[in-house]
């Protein structure tokens, strides 16, 4: 004969007191804070670390730990002009990995992506060059392209289902010959380095009222959406972060967002590219966040099964999620092809497919799906960039680069499967 342990509340009083002392309570982190102040910030920081849900904490203390090594070797490492340059590197990459986190998402690769940006860099270089196209036009051709090509290798997998890690491997191959084919024998098209395409990494806003300005923009716009996050929140009757959390955020992105302007002035000013790929990842965050779609997406990933029968259209989502991942994959492709002024035969190919997984990765998007937002693609380029930067400053071969970022991948993933262990035995994975 078994006996119920669990406490039953019968009329207001619970049965079984002993089991309801030893349960544990879930406290929602806005209310420790508003009720604990700054002691609040550490008890949750206890809480999360103890549940498994470590954030972005990882990958900000390695950034921190990036800058203090490689400054300590090289003075140069943070002066304005590395800052500006990887700053400017680094878009091209994280403009692929934004799409590769809505794949990951899912669950899903997509090993293509690098063969498409290729092909994106190709078609605008003949287009333009070769048979005389209106350049915005052929941007607009390659950028269609490349959503094309995403949502065919979304179509066999979510229609015919082959798996993604096959068809896309399919897809890297066959590309990557369509590109060397649209480029022909002498393999190199040269570009115009102050046309539309050339200026996409070369163009600065050179008045210091830019970079100002755009921090001042990012403060606000932040500060604007938490406030009123919170009064929603409130209005609806529900927790809510209290207001000397948002004025400590909005007061750490302040300090960072002007140190940043400070730095871009001091050489050459706001980069166009800089500008280009913060909007992407404040229109692509919102869209998941803040969006039915975004969070059908999220759901997909945490579950097929249970997805479907909320009544999902789970075809058309993974269908539509690899087209956006071809249509940044190609924009991608542009910025390459703008950084060396040409389309040429090495284009797509080489370590990008794999830094772009691992910024991704190592941003906080887990491989596992289900969990991250495309801002990590911005924190987890600007790390593999800066170690770039950092070992190319001191000298050191690229092989060594090579094994240093897959130590790096390695020592991420680890800690996401540490995570998730972690969070299921705390009962949130």
């Amino acid at each position: 004969m078994t006996t119920d342990k669990t406490a039953t509340p019968v009329d207001g009083q619970v049965v079984n007191p002993d089991a309801a002392e030893g349960a544990a309570t879930v406290v929602d982190p806005r209310l420790l804070i508003r009720e604990q102040g700054l002691a609040g910030y550490f008890t949750e920081f206890r809480r999360r670390i103890s549940a498994g849900d470590l954030g972005s904490i990882p990958v900000v203390v390695g950034l921190a730990i990036i800058c203090v090594v490689f400054q300590s070797m090289n003075s140069e490492f943070l002066s304005a002009k590395n800052i500006s340059d990887i700053a400017t590197t680094m878009v091209a990459t994280g403009m692929m990995a934004v799409g590769i986190i809505f794949v990951l998402l899912l669950g899903e690769i997509d090993l293509s992506v690098g063969s498409v940006s290729g092909v994106s860099g190709a078609l605008v270089a003949v287009l333009s060059v070769t048979q005389g196209m209106n350049e915005w036009l052929a941007i607009v051709v390659a950028i269609v392209s490349g959503a094309v090509i995403g949502a065919l290798h979304g179509f066999f997998f979510a229609r015919i289902g082959a798996p993604a890690f096959a068809v896309t491997l399919a897809g890297l191959l066959f590309w990557l010959g369509f590109m060397l084919q649209l480029l022909g024998d002498t393999g190199t098209i040269n570009l115009d380095g102050d046309g539309v395409v050339g200026s996409l990494t070369t163009y600065y806003f050179s008045d210091v009222a830019a970079a100002y300005g755009l921090a001042v923009v990012a403060v606000l716009g932040y500060f604007a959406s938490a406030f009123l996050d919170t009064r929603r929140r409130e209005a609806a009757g529900i927790p809510a972060r209290p207001m000397s959390d948002i004025a400590v955020r909005t007061a750490v992105l302040a300090v960072f967002a002007f140190a940043a302007a400070y730095m871009f002035n001091q050489y050459r000013g706001l980069p166009l590219a800089l500008v280009l790929f913060l909007i992407v990842l404040v229109g692509t965050d919102f869209v998941l966040r803040r969006t039915a779609y975004g969070r059908k997406i999220f759901a997909l990933g945490g579950s097929v099964e249970a997805s479907r029968r909320a009544g999902i259209n789970v075809t058309a989502i993974r269908i539509s999620v690899f087209s956006i991942a071809g249509t940044f994959a190609a924009i991608g492709g542009l910025f390459w092809a703008s950084k060396i002024a040409a389309a040429n035969q090495g284009s797509g190919t080489g370590d990008l497919l794999m830094n772009v997984i691992a910024a991704a990765v190592i941003g906080g998007t887990s491989l596992f799906g289900g969990r991250g937002r495309t801002w990590n693609a911005l924190l987890g380029v600007m790390v593999i960039v800066s170690i770039q930067y950092g070992l190319s400053l001191e000298g050191i071969a690229t092989p060594i680069q090579y094994m240093i970022t897959g130590g790096v991948l390695l020592a991420t993933v680890v800690i996401d499967s540490v995570t998730r262990k972690t969070q299921k035995t705390a009962g949130r994975a």
